[in-house]
């Protein structure tokens, strides 16, 4: 997987391996399906403050705390609900956008086990806005594509949104 270099402004030039940051990130996606004490870990990824945007044209600004772990709970209860079993990173694509900030476009594939045991692999993508810190990188942007109408497509879930 690629490792970016990049020169920041206070800091020397450093690594930041970003296919290793978003394999930790799904693999914290996982652990969260099977145990909500994990949501901490799913937090430690974002800023303090972030933007999500959606295929909509929507954009909401979120806030990394109780609140976030209380709706990243939901969702992943959600993601469970609809049989998700897995979440593997298949290719990442960095570029800088700015001085310490960068866009990542992560391909992942998700795993399902739809009702009756089949098992469903689903493709997709999202766009990471990235800074790059001392400590390593936060998102403080997502753009995500239509994840509700893939889950109406696949049968995961019926024309309201509900589990089927």
């Amino acid at each position: 997987m690629p490792v970016s270099q990049f020169r920041t402004k206070d800091r020397p030039a450093q690594s930041f391996d970003y296919a290793d940051f978003f394999k930790r990130y799904a693999k914290a996606f996982e652990q969260s399906l099977a145990d909500p004490s994990h949501i901490p870990t799913l937090r430690s990824f974002f800023a303090e403050h972030f933007l999500g945007l959606s295929f909509e044209g929507t954009v909401e600004a979120g806030t990394n705390d109780e609140n976030f772990g209380r709706m990243l709970d939901e969702g992943y209860a959600f993601y469970k609900a609809i049989g998700t079993t897995a979440m593997r990173v298949e290719k990442v694509i960095a570029q800088p956008l700015h001085e310490d900030h960068d866009r990542i476009e992560v391909f992942y594939t998700a795993e399902y086990r739809r009702p009756g045991g089949a098992q469903l692999s689903i493709p997709f993508s999202v766009v990471y806005l990235t800074q790059r810190r001392a400590d390593g990188a936060k998102i403080f942007a997502f753009i995500a594509g239509d994840e509700m109408a893939l889950y109406r497509q696949y049968g995961l879930v019926d024309e309201n949104g509900k589990p089927t």
